[in-house]
């Protein structure tokens, strides 16, 4: 029998694309993106084209196993041929059930439950098997909460400190755009169902411009090019505001009704004249003055803000200072305006009935101890009160994601830490887990599916049974609650009972999504419940069949480009902010209370070029993430390893050529933390004193070393995150073995 099946991506993207899938006889033969869904539009990055080879990958974890071996990496055993044999004994779900309930228990007795620690990301952003079941367990159980800040948490302080929620233009709007820039925003790498309305945009006339210390797929695409110093953003955007304000480009009348602070804000940006700016940023005054100008004059103009600019020191106050820009030009109000680095906000679900955060009260009587994931070689090598005796990971590589790597290593390494894993493959991680359990993929389970780069909502229906013995995320943790004698309800809800409650919102946006109708396909938040976010003029173009523009700050006409289905949301367009004053905070108690600049500020990270604070590491290190791959995910399926150079140093000709190094010889990247051997990569990617690198898991390099053995646990100015590029290097040729 032959039936398609719609799914949807779970992975940590903004594009959560609707997904067909096509299975025959129970095997899915065919992935492909949704046609009718509004931004996935019929296609699908190169990574997630070729899932069945992931779902089907003779390397798949298929049944729970326990350790017989010694801990750590094997080179290259990503496999279980490779492993199975030497290190892992194959047990029953029961068995491995029972020896995880038994060794909490016995934790739990001696050290206390917050002796117990979760660790998970995004795996998947699945609304049920990211965060619901696993997280009743352990708040039921009293283990240690996980502070979740390691991607994202810095910029979206910086976002919220100013307009209050995670909301921004929709990616269909970018075809209405004249002025578009991708902040920190590698769009053709891993936003790439936003590209086409660019290039829709581009063709009508619209200019691309780049800002980025790194030349990506994106910016060699780009009408105009800025090469940006690493962590010097906030400078930038600051600089752009001097001269929008003091050549009186802004809109005064938007500012005067929807802003508080624009007086300090005027203020605050005579501190930042280009000529200083440019000293910080390595772009040239005049280019600042221009891309000011223009940012602007031409409307509408729009802002693609990604998350790499928050993944340094001052990241935060970098992220609040770009979401300016569209408040003081009043861009908010034009259909192709605004700024977007997350829409997520927009989508009420019920999250305190998906998480059931009392269940702590039951077990006691209080809020269980956070602890930051940023933070963990720390946490696993320093005492505690009580010390972490117990890990559980899922959805997540912490032995390759995290900072400090080789002390997040030498942390798993330790014999009295009980550690399981619940995976697809034996990744960085399993090397170092007592026991790890096999976990389905999303063909393979459901779930609700929201996004963070649209406002859509889908059910991600199952596709096929599991492989082998896999189980999902809600399954394992209803299974570890029934085995702790856990007696509340809630454990034992079905994936649709659960998604019913998720569902059950009071936000008027919600009015009429069911999960019904969520499994027939995508439904787009309900705006119109809460009433029109257009002008009754705009309303009547619309009904005309013709797409709008706001010109002027006067009146909406007719543009000659493809009409816009459904009507535009403008979440701003006529204030709506969501602080504590209503209205767009460029000036921030809540900022000020964090011994922070209330209005925002540059200071360059003590990791830099600026604020060298080790000579002998005169290099500032970018610790990308891959084109192909997600994170870690994708990096061992190797239809997708074949699309991805790895394990190179992109350094420029000069500071390649200062050390003796040419293209392809192999070289050490050091600093105080660690070291990696790499291959030297001359190809103009980066700017002198930077160089770059990229994710991959250790056990696939020389030494089994990840990049992060270079990067540290140093926090970020707001939302505790990480700080993976204020990194400060040095590299030299590597020398032979003996």
């Amino acid at each position: 029998m032959k039936q398609v099946v719609h799914a949807a991506c779970p992975h940590d993207c903004p594009d959560a694309c609707g997904v067909l899938i096509t299975v025959e006889d129970g095997r899915a033969t065919k992935i492909q993106g949704d046609p009718e869904h509004p931004v996935t539009r019929g296609f699908l990055c190169a990574k997630v084209a070729k899932y069945l080879d992931r779902v089907y990958s003779p390397d798949r974890v298929l049944y729970p196993m326990r350790r017989i071996g010694a801990k750590g990496p094997l080179a290259g055993a990503a496999g279980m041929s490779a492993r199975a044999t030497q290190d892992w004994a194959r047990i029953s779900w029961d068995e491995a059930l029972d020896e995880i309930a038994s060794r909490f228990r016995a934790i739990a007795a001696e050290f206390g439950s917050e002796a117990i620690l979760p660790y998970s990301y995004g795996g998947t952003l699945g609304a049920l098997n990211g965060a619901s079941m696993d997280r009743r367990f352990f708040h039921r159980l009293g283990a240690s909460q996980l502070d979740r800040t390691i991607c994202s948490a810095a910029g979206e302080a910086g976002l919220k400190s100013v307009l209050g929620v995670k909301m921004g233009t929709e990616p269909e709007q970018f075809r209405h755009s004249k002025y578009i820039i991708a902040w920190a925003s590698n769009i053709h790498g891993n936003n790439v169902h936003l590209w086409p309305f660019i290039a829709e945009a581009r063709r009508a006339g619209a200019k691309l411009v780049v800002i980025d210390p790194y030349r990506t797929r994106t910016a060699e695409c780009a009408d105009w090019y800025l090469p940006i110093n690493p962590g010097t953003d906030a400078a930038l955007a600051l600089g752009m505001m001097h001269v929008i304000i003091g050549e009186n480009l802004h809109d005064a009348d938007y500012v005067a009704k929807y802003t508080l602070g624009f007086e300090q804000l005027r203020e605050k940006v005579k501190e930042y004249p280009p000529e200083r700016v440019a000293q910080w940023t390595g772009i040239a005054a005049g280019d600042i003055c221009k891309l000011a100008r223009e940012y602007a004059t031409v409307r509408p103009a729009v802002i693609r803000l990604n998350y790499g600019v928050q993944r340094s020191e001052g990241g935060g106050m970098a992220t609040r200072a770009i979401v300016m820009l569209p408040c003081i030009t009043g861009s908010w109000k034009e259909v192709g305006g605004g700024l977007q680095m997350s829409v997520s906000g927009a989508v009420d679900l019920n999250t305190q009935g998906l998480k059931r955060p009392d269940l702590m009260q039951t077990a006691l009587g209080r809020a269980a101890r956070t602890i930051n994931m940023v933070e963990l070689g720390r946490v696993l090598n320093t005492v505690n009160d009580p010390p972490v005796k117990a890990l559980f990971v899922y959805s997540s590589n912490p032995a390759a994601v995290c900072p400090e790597h080789n002390e997040v290593v030498r942390g798993l390494l330790r014999p009295d830490l009980f550690t399981v894993v619940h995976e697809q493959f034996l990744t960085d991680t399993t090397d170092y887990a007592d026991i790890v359990l096999p976990a389905t993929t999303f063909f393979e389970h459901k779930d609700l599916q929201k996004a963070y780069g649209h406002y859509y909502l889908q059910v991600s229906n199952q596709a096929i049974a599991a492989l082998g013995e896999c189980r999902s995320n809600v399954e394992v943790f209803r299974g570890l609650a029934q085995r702790m004698g856990f007696e509340e309800e809630c454990f034992r809800e079905s994936v649709d009972e659960m998604i019913d409650a998720a569902l059950d919102s009071d936000d008027p946006w919600m009015q009429g999504i069911s999960r019904e109708r969520l499994e027939q396909g995508q439904v787009r938040l309900n705006f119109a419940a809460s009433g029109s976010r257009l002008p009754a003029s705009a309303a009547e173009l619309r009904s005309a069949g013709q797409p709008l523009r706001l010109r002027s700050g006067q009146a909406w006409a007719a543009v000659p480009t493809q009409s816009i289905q459904p009507e535009p949301f403008l979440p701003f367009a006529d204030g709506g902010f969501r602080t504590p004053s209503g209205k767009a905070e460029l000036y921030s108690e809540a900022v000020k209370a964090l011994g922070l600049d209330p209005v925002a500020e540059f200071k360059p990270p003590t990791e830099s070029r600026h604020g060298k604070e080790d000579s002998a590491f005169p290099l500032e290190l970018l610790a990308r993430k891959s084109d192909n791959f997600l994170n870690s995910t994708f990096s061992n399926v190797p239809s997708v390893l074949v699309m991805e150079e790895t394990g190179l140093l992109e350094i420029s000709g000069a500071d390649a050529r200062a050390r003796g190094i040419a293209d392809g010889d192999p070289v050490r990247v050091f600093n105080n933390r660690g070291d990696i051997l790499l291959k030297a990569r001359v190809d103009g990617k980066v700017q002198a004193g930077v160089v770059s690198a990229r994710l991959n898991w250790a056990k696939m390099t020389s030494g089994f070393q990840s990049i992060n053995a270079l990067t540290s646990e140093k926090l970020t100015d707001m939302g505790n995150s990480a700080t993976f590029y204020s990194v400060l290097v040095e590299v030299e040729l590597s020398k032979p073995s003996p």
